[in-house]
C-alpha cells in the first residue's frame, strides 16, 4: 500500500496541517476543562500509596529537569510523563470517551505538558497540540467501538499510544512524513491489558504514562530518520487486526477520517463525577434515584439485582467473589456490587468511598454480598451506557429504576470546577486553587509552559 493511501498519512496531515484558527473555540474551551480536570485528578492521586511508590521507583533510576504534578520531584522527561500519566489515571477518575471506552487525556496531557515545558512554548501551541492528538486518538477508539476490550486489551493504552505520539509530533515540529513514521514506530510499543482489573492490581494505572513516554521515543526516532511501517492501523498486523483478533471485522475504520477536522469527536468526551469505572455509572445513578425518591431503609433490603451490558461484565461484575468483597481501593472502583451498596447506604460514591474504612465497612460489604447481576439484552452499548437496578425489600416491595448515560453527556463547567476544588483541597488553599483554575481556563494567554508546569509541582 503506498503511503498516500494510509490512515497514518491522513492523521499526519490532520495534525501537521491544521492551524490554530481551524480549531473551533468550543473545542478549545472543552480542551481547557479537560486539562483542568486532569490536573485535579493528579493532585488527588498524590495522597495515595501507589503514587509515592511509583515516584520512589523512578527517582531510584535517574533524576532530571521535568516536573511532576503535585509532588516535589524532578525526573527525566520520559519518566515525568510516565509519572504524570500514572497520577492522572491512577484513581480512574479521569474523563472517558464512551463510544471507544478510552481515557485519552491521561496520556495526551502528560506528553503535551512534558514536551511543551522542555521547548518552553506558549499556551496556545500547547493547547493546539493536545487537542489535535486527543482528537486523533479518540477516533481510533471510536473505530474499535469497544472491540479491544473483547480481547482483553486496554483501549486507553492502545489508542493513547497513537494520540500522544501525534501530540509529540506536533510539538516537536515533525514533518508529515516523519509523523507517519512516528506512528509506525510507536505501534511496536502499543500495549496494555485488562488483567489488573480482574485482581485489583495497580499496573493499569501505569498504562497512559507508559504510552506517553513511548510516544516521545517514537517521535524522536522518526525525527532522525528511523523508519516504521506505513500500514499502522489497517495492515495485516496493524493495530486493529492484531489487537482485535477475531473481532477485527467489527472495526469501522471509516470513523477515523470521517469529517476529520470538521466534526470534533473530542467534544463527546465525558468528565466523571464518580471515581469509579464508567461502566457502573448508569446503575449508580439509578440506585441513587431509588434511595432519594423512595426513602428506603438499607437494612430492609433483601436483594439488589442489576442489569448491565455484556461489555461491563469483565470490568465491574466478575469475578463476583472479588467484586462482592474488594480488598483495596482500586478493586472497589471496579466493583459494581460495592458501588451500588455505597449509593444505597451512603447516598454517594466519592474518594471517601475508596478509603479502607469504607471498603472494609461490614454494612457496605453485607449489601454488596446481596447484589447480583445479569446481562441486559437491551443495554444500548456502545451508543450509550445503561444500568437497571432492581431493589427487593424484605416486605416484598420492589423498586426499579433504569438510567442511561449518553456518550456526549457533559458535566457542567461549575461541576467540573467543584470537582477540581475537592480534588485539590488537601494540596493547596482554596485561593490558590481558584487562581489555578483561572490560569488553566486562560492557558492560551500563557507565554511560558515551563513556568506553568513548575507551578504545578
Amino acid at each position: 500500500m503506498p503511503e498516500s493511501s494510509t490512515l497514518s498519512l491522513a492523521l499526519s496531515n490532520f495534525v501537521t496541517n491544521t492551524k490554530s484558527t481551524a480549531i473551533p473555540n468550543t473545542v478549545k474551551t472543552w480542551g481547557k476543562l479537560l486539562l483542568l480536570d486532569a490536573i485535579g485528578n493528579a493532585f488527588a492521586s498524590t495522597r495515595y500509596d501507589f503514587s509515592h511508590r511509583a515516584l520512589l521507583a523512578l527517582q531510584g533510576l535517574d533524576t532530571g529537569a521535568s516536573t511532576v504534578i503535585g509532588m516535589p520531584a524532578n525526573l527525566t522527561l520520559r519518566d515525568a510523563v510516565l509519572m504524570n500519566g500514572t497520577l492522572i489515571h491512577g484513581l480512574d477518575y479521569d474523563d472517558t470517551y464512551l463510544p471507544g471506552a478510552a481515557h485519552l487525556t491521561a496520556s495526551c496531557i502528560p506528553t503535551a505538558l512534558g514536551l511543551a515545558s522542555q521547548i518552553d512554548c506558549n499556551g496556545s501551541t500547547f493547547l493546539d497540540a493536545f487537542i489535535l492528538g486527543l482528537e486523533s486518538g479518540i477516533r481510533l477508539a471510536a473505530a474499535a467501538s469497544g472491540g479491544f476490550l473483547k480481547t482483553g486489551f486496554h483501549p486507553t493504552s492502545l489508542c493513547g499510544a497513537f494520540g500522544s505520539t501525534l501530540v509529540a509530533a506536533k510539538l516537536m515540529n515533525l514533518s508529515t512524513s516523519q509523523t507517519v513514521m512516528a506512528q509506525g514506530l510507536v505501534l511496536s510499543s502499543a500495549s496494555g491489558n485488562m488483567q489488573p482489573t480482574q485482581e485489583g492490581a495497580w499496573s493499569k494505572r501505569l498504562h497512559p504514562g507508559l504510552m506517553g513516554s513511548a510516544a516521545i521515543t517514537a517521535s524522536a526516532l522518526a525525527r532522525q530518520g528511523f523508519t516504521g511501517p506505513l500500514q499502522v492501523y489497517e495492515g495485516k498486523h496493524g493495530l486493529f487486526n492484531c489487537y482485535m483478533g477475531s473481532f477485527a471485522g467489527q472495526a469501522d475504520l471509516s470513523q477515523i477520517t470521517h469529517e476529520l477536522g470538521k466534526s470534533w469527536e473530542c467534544l463527546r468526551t465525558s468528565i466523571k463525577l464518580f471515581p469509579a469505572c464508567y461502566q457502573s455509572h448508569a446503575a449508580m445513578l439509578a440506585a441513587l434515584e431509588i434511595r432519594d425518591q423512595e426513602h428506603i431503609d438499607p437494612e430492609a433490603i433483601e436483594s439488589v439485582r442489576v442489569r448491565v451490558a455484556q461489555a461491563a461484565v469483565a470490568l465491574v461484575c466478575e469475578p463476583e467473589e472479588n467484586k462482592k468483597k474488594p480488598h483495596n481501593s482500586y478493586a472497589a472502583q471496579f466493583s459494581m456490587h460495592y458501588a451500588l451498596a455505597c449509593c444505597l447506604i451512603r447516598g454517594k460514591f466519592s474518594l471517601d468511598e475508596i478509603e479502607e474504612t469504607a471498603f472494609g465497612d461490614p454494612k457496605l460489604l453485607e449489601l454488596a454480598k446481596k447484589t447480583s447481576y445479569e446481562v441486559d439484552p437491551d443495554s444500548g452499548f456502545p451508543k450509550y451506557r445503561s444500568g437497571e437496578v432492581i431493589v427487593k425489600m424484605k416486605n416484598g416491595v420492589t423498586y426499579t429504576r433504569r438510567k442511561n448515560v449518553l456518550p456526549d453527556e457533559q458535566a457542567l463547567p461549575q461541576s467540573i470546577m467543584n470537582k477540581f476544588y475537592d480534588n485539590t483541597q488537601y494540596a493547596m488553599s482554596r485561593h490558590r486553587a481558584e487562581a489555578l483554575v483561572e490560569t488553566v481556563l486562560g492557558i492560551e494567554k500563557i507565554s511560558s509552559l515551563r513556568l506553568f508546569t513548575q507551578s504545578l509541582c
